[in-house]
């Protein structure tokens, strides 16, 4: 059984009246604050759960919503219940007034990549010869967006920066771009209703009537638009409870506003400020540390951590004389600690400001045969073969979606080659039109040779009966016979490495299929168009699972590790130019450098260890390391240093071999 609320999680529960801001400091059980008040509303409050939302910024923390929810209130109850991120509640607005904002039914949702090419063809002649520069064009449309700047007034914004100014050049055409191909881009699931909801008040109107609670998790990284995608749903805030924490926002390089946890005050003059201090997680010696170095950040909302989980052990410094030597250490503490304690691989984290510093770790765990799940693999979404299925799917629901038509229209292969493509194309530019759509143009043969139209026209001819079939067939029969049709499963197995390689993509393939299956039977109501934008857009969101319930030491950078909790973390790499990275220097962000060390603190349950090395290689030259400012930040009397030098550290090492060799003896047995 769950301990009961505290004073101020029961204060920000019953807060039913008047908008709320509550800051939750790590470890408060914030996630439990917002399903207690939903409960609270539903319950005692009577309220209709059609009336009351939440939103989050992954799908993991609206999962775990969720799952809570339900297993409060009882599932029949939770699936009227809007639970959800900013960009799922942005597409079921459109989804609902597509016409009014110029989409037609089916539309579909691109990706970063397919954004990016888009991009890429409209700067072709100014940027031929640096794809990086395109996609920064692409990142600056990306942030107007999120600033809610429209191609309209950009022009003023261009400057003099050539990427700034082939992005206001090229912005009106983008926009039209995706218009003509019935499509929107992950910025637009939130610009996209704003716009719909400032043009057309009486659409504003009933859903203000609807949203009577909106409950917004993780507030101090919304942005701009998703800010004032809050104010419009709530207008004067009566039902608003905003939950946050300044001291852990870390994702200003994506748009993420913390002041906008202050300017809600600004906002809304009646709004109720509500703190949770009380950390479940750490030992205060963990959130002494975390509270001394977050002090040195300007902060408009003053906290103070503290626990009642003891005062706990000091925070160990571990010192390499380089990286390896700085992984093997780590490696080897872990290895003597869980033999010590009789813990469990999972119960680690190793965590580090950069993806490339992960190399050395894994080196040596796999060196000691210690098993490990590196976060930010491979995504499930981002195979071959399951991009191979959703661009059908995108394809057959919007026929104007260019990017998914050029990925599937000659796999497998139809015999459609290059010159063909580029040439219907040309037909598509000149007549204004998608190139699905150009395949029916009268006088195509004028450009293409009949041995080059016919394959074209049957794919064309294949693809409309299975349209014609979209309004009668089951969703997972459709796909599964579209699948057949094409026999893909054949030629997985034909262009595989290996048969094995084939098994496993053709399983891949089927557990899309299972998992298109599972959402409908979830939304009985959704057709096909509904289930591939709801696919899709978890394709974008998607964030990698924390293993798979196997006994793991887990590998992650700072920023993954935002939300989660380990009861032994080792926060690596803590020198200058790594934590604060170098850039911080030149744009200023060090104090966002210092929330996300501060993230990574606490981040540890039971004990912190900090490690760095003395030497590092960088661009094939070795460096001399300097410890980061941050540990001068740090109590120094919480701390405990363990040089590579000296008696002490040679009994370390015995003891640390020792721990080896009794892994080994275990392996063995």
């Amino acid at each position: 059984m769950s301990p009961p609320l505290n004073r101020r999680q029961r204060d920000a529960v019953r807060h039913t009246v008047g908008p709320l801001l509550v800051l939750a400091g790590a470890g408060s059980g914030k996630t439990r604050v917002i399903t207690y008040k939903i409960a609270h509303l539903l319950g005692a409050c009577g309220c209709d759960a059609n009336t009351v939302f939440a939103v989050t910024f992954t799908n993991r923390a609206a999962r775990e919503m969720k799952s809570r929810l339900s297993g409060m209130l009882g599932p029949e109850q939770v699936k009227t219940l809007s639970v959800s991120t900013f960009h799922s509640l942005g597409l079921r607005i459109l989804r609902e007034h597509a016409r009014e904002i110029g989409l037609r039914r089916g539309f579909s949702i691109i990706d970063a990549a397919d954004a990016a090419l888009v991009v890429r063809e409209l700067t072709r002649s100014e940027l031929t010869a640096e794809r990086s520069l395109s996609d920064r064009v692409k990142d600056q449309i990306s942030r107007w967006k999120n600033d809610l700047v429209t191609p309209s007034v950009v022009d003023a914004a261009a400057g003099n920066d050539p990427v700034t100014a082939a992005a206001a050049r090229i912005y009106a055409d983008y926009e039209r771009r995706l218009r003509a191909c019935n499509v929107v881009d992950l910025d637009d699931l939130v610009l996209a209703p704003i716009l719909l909801f400032r043009q057309r008040p009486e659409v504003l109107d009933r859903w203000q009537a609807r949203v009577a609670y909106l409950l917004v998790d993780e507030y101090q990284d919304t942005n701009a638009s998703q800010y004032e995608l809050v104010k419009l749903l709530v207008g004067e805030g009566r039902g608003l409870t905003a939950v946050g924490d300044d001291d852990q926002s870390i994702y200003a390089w994506r748009g993420a506003q913390p002041e906008n946890l202050e300017t809600l005050t600004q906002d809304f003059p009646d709004l109720t400020v509500v703190k949770l201090e009380q950390n479940y997680r750490s030992t205060g010696r963990i959130l002494h540390a975390a509270n001394t170095l977050i002090a040195n950040n300007p902060r408009p909302f003053e906290k103070n951590l503290w626990s009642e989980l003891g005062h706990g052990d000091p925070i160990d410094v571990v010192i390499g004389r380089n990286e390896e030597h700085e992984a093997e250490r780590v490696v080897s503490r872990i290895l003597h600690h869980r033999f010590q304690h009789n813990t469990a691989y999972g119960d680690y984290a190793i965590l580090y400001r950069g993806n490339h510093q992960s190399r050395w770790f894994e080196l040596k765990l796999r060196e000691m045969r210690i098993p490990y799940y590196l976060s930010g693999q491979l995504s499930f979404f981002d195979r071959a073969e399951i991009k191979d299925v959703m661009a059908y799917l995108r394809l057959l629901t919007n026929p104007g979606d260019d990017n998914a038509f050029l990925r599937v229209v000659n796999t497998p292969r139809r015999g459609i080659g290059t010159q063909t493509l580029e040439k219907l194309g040309r037909i598509a530019a000149a007549a204004d039109t998608s190139l699905f759509a150009a395949i029916s143009q009268a006088g195509i043969e004028r450009e293409l040779s009949a041995r080059q139209t016919a394959p074209l026209r049957l794919f064309a001819d294949w693809l409309n009966e299975r349209a014609d079939a979209l309004l009668q067939a089951d969703p997972v029969d459709l796909v599964q016979g579209l699948l057949d049709d094409m026999g893909y499963e054949d030629w997985l197995r034909n262009t595989a490495g290996s048969p094995r390689a084939a098994e496993n993509r053709w399983n891949n393939v089927r557990e899309l299929v299972a998992w298109l299956g599972r959402l409908s039977r979830a939304e009985p109501r959704w057709d096909l168009p509904d289930l591939v934008a709801a696919l899709t857009l978890m394709d974008m969101l998607d964030e990698q699972d924390e293993g798979d319930g196997n006994d793991m030491v887990s590998l992650m950078t700072l920023h993954a590790a935002k939300g989660l909790e380990f009861p032994y973390v080792f926060v690596t790499g803590v020198e200058e130019d790594l934590l604060p990275h170098r850039s911080s220097l030149v744009e200023e962000s060090i104090a966002e450098e210092r929330r996300l060390f501060y993230v990574g603190i606490t981040r540890a349950q039971r004990r912190l260890s900090l490690s760095m090395a003395r030497q590092r290689r960088r661009y094939q030259e070795v460096a001399e390391c300097q410890p980061s400012r941050f540990i001068d930040e740090l109590p120094a009397q919480d701390l405990n240093w363990l040089d590579d030098r000296g008696v002490q550290v040679e009994g370390e090492r015995q003891q640390l071999g020792q721990a080896h060799l009794e892994n080994l003896r275990a392996l063995l047995r």
